[in-house]
């Protein structure tokens, strides 16, 4: 399946902190893949002005932050503004939808909703690309840091699945509607089973946070909210077994 293969090409500066308005600017400028910004939350707009139009052309989440937090990124010498290199490369989900189709694949996305833990985001990376999806989807915020134990909880894997950064996740299940592409949301109160549904369609699933679960304006715009069978009194399933559930029955239901 994963018929959009990305091309990282490794480099040593991978997960590095640039700091300092020159250097980020300049950072900016060369193209390289800039997993976020830190911007001090008192620093004066205008100073820091073109970093936050290059970020916003790149869409690069620019987290506003105390000066403590930029002290502790990047030392005291900051100037106000760090920016940390990206440990893989970003798709356009556009150009992977676009790629899916063209080589006439069954699409099957996952959309990981504020699943900030490092070892269940490498966890669902690791099972994805197992499972035949195409690409992750992640939001610009309130997600895991794709960092070093990311990657070595993927096994490694988040250096091979395409990784799709989207800055609104309303818009792009719209997108996904308007391309014939199902959404069915992953939540112990859904009223049908995941083995009850037609899976070998295209299909997006959304996994949310253990803790707050998938936000209600993503709920409202799916196709179907699915359970997965469950005995006893128990809560639910982690939300990487929970994937790797859900990634077993579409592998079953599409190589029958």
């Amino acid at each position: 399946m994963n018929s959009f293969p990305p091309k990282h090409s490794p480099s040593d500066d991978r997960g590095k902190v640039v700091y300092g308005i020159h250097p980020v600017e300049e950072l900016l400028q060369s193209g390289k893949n800039v997993e976020r910004i830190f911007i001090q939350r008192d620093l004066k707009k205008e100073t820091a002005a073109s970093i936050f139009r290059m970020a916003k052309e790149s869409d690069i989440p620019v987290l506003s932050v105390p000066k403590e937090k930029l002290n502790r990124v990047a030392g005291t010498n900051h100037q106000g503004v760090a920016a940390i290199i990206s440990q893989i490369q970003f798709f356009k989900f556009d150009d992977v939808l676009s790629q899916v189709y063209e080589k006439g694949e069954v699409p099957l996305f996952i959309i990981c909703e504020r699943i900030t833990d490092v070892r269940n985001f490498g966890a669902i990376a690791r099972t994805g690309l197992c499972g035949g999806s195409h690409a992750i989807i992640v939001p610009h915020s309130e997600t895991a840091s794709i960092n070093a134990e990311a990657i070595k909880a993927s096994a490694g894997a988040l250096n091979k699945i395409a990784v799709c950064r989207e800055k609104n996740l309303v818009n792009t299940m719209k997108q996904l509607k308007l391309n014939g592409i199902q959404t069915l949301a992953a939540d112990a109160k859904g009223s049908k089973f995941i083995f009850d549904c037609d899976l070998k369609i295209p299909t997006t699933f959304i996994m949310g946070s253990e803790g707050a679960g998938i936000d209600s304006a993503l709920l409202r715009l799916v196709d179907e909210i699915v359970k997965l069978p469950m005995t006893g009194d128990f809560d639910s399933y982690n939300v990487s077994v929970a994937a790797g559930m859900i990634l077993y029955e579409v592998m079953r239901q599409r190589m029958k």
